[in-house]
């Protein structure tokens, strides 16, 4: 072979290397991107589909909640009122048999005013929290405090009664997030109602941590007859049980508040039935309060 035969086979040879190279190479790269760029649209729509679930629902349990709890105050607001009105109508009707009987029903007119005042009170309370009027005060709390404290606070009440009150504190320290003030009062409502409705058997002062989301569950097991579950609405009478000393807002009408305070604290207040049943022990409710824990990531950002 001369020269000009070996140019043209080394040429041929480089053009077939070139020609190989350009079509092997597109069709290699593109099939990556080619499968992926689908797919991330269609992510980002599910995730989307779902928080817009999750907001529709966590939006219709608020609603079915504020629509009870407005039959419920407009009902306790309306009873007190009602006997106020009546026994207003009966001393002007001079249906009154002498001056001490009217001077009876003055006063039971006064108590219920009391007891309305005290109602609308709270009601103002909660609802400044709600609309930011009044703020909370988050913060860093130990958990093993805010039982001790309550419990300080409660258990002679209980004593004195000859109800045992038992406090069982956490093994490890333990820290959430709420507001102190509201805290203790929402934990101390609960224990001084179910004493007062109570006829017999302990309460149970406990906690434990969540085994998934990031919360604290503070537990009070009480007997089943001191807690006023679906209760309904026209048997919730405070009538013939207040004094001008002593004005106790209705059971239901309490629940109600401190639900509301617990959920704006971040929490969730609920009445669960008490996972262990023995023959031997009378039948016992469970107070499940719910506080979100204190993080590494809540605690840097403090």
């Amino acid at each position: 072979m001369n020269f000009s035969n070996w140019l043209y086979l080394g040429t041929g040879i480089g053009l077939g290397i070139g020609f190989c190279k350009l079509f092997l190479q597109p069709a290699e790269s593109p099939s990556i991107p080619a499968q992926n760029a689908p797919l991330q649209p269609e992510t980002e729509l599910l995730q989307e589909l779902k928080q817009t679930q999750l907001a529709y629902q966590q939006a219709r349990e608020m609603s079915q909640f504020k629509a009870g709890f407005l039959a419920r105050t407009s009902h306790e607001l309306r009873s007190p009122l009602s006997s106020i009105i009546s026994l207003h109508q009966l001393i002007l009707a001079d249906l009154c048999e002498n001056p001490h009987e009217e001077r009876q029903f003055v006063e039971q007119a006064h108590e219920k005013s009391l007891l309305l005042l005290k109602l609308i009170d709270e009601i103002l309370n909660v609802s400044k929290i709600e609309s930011g009027r009044n703020k909370l005060d988050i913060e860093t709390l130990s958990l093993t405090e805010v039982l001790q404290e309550v419990y300080n606070l409660t258990y002679l009440l209980a004593a004195n009664r000859n109800y045992p009150f038992s406090l069982s504190l956490p093994e490890s320290e333990i820290c959430i997030l709420a507001d102190s003030r509201w805290l203790r009062q929402v934990l101390i409502n609960l224990i001084e109602t179910t004493i007062l409705q109570m006829q017999e058997g302990n309460i149970y002062l406990s906690s434990s941590l969540a085994s998934l989301d990031n919360y604290v569950y503070i537990w009070l097991d009480v007997p089943t007859d001191a807690v006023p579950t679906n209760e309904p609405i026209n048997l919730m009478i405070s009538a013939n049980q207040t004094t001008q000393k002593n004005i106790v807002l209705p059971p239901g009408m309490k629940f109600s508040l401190n639900q509301t305070l617990v959920e704006l604290m971040g929490g969730k207040l609920e009445i669960l039935p008490f996972p262990i049943k023995k023959e031997e022990t009378p039948q016992l409710t469970r107070w499940q309060i719910s506080m979100p824990l204190m993080t590494p990531e809540d605690e840097s950002l403090h």
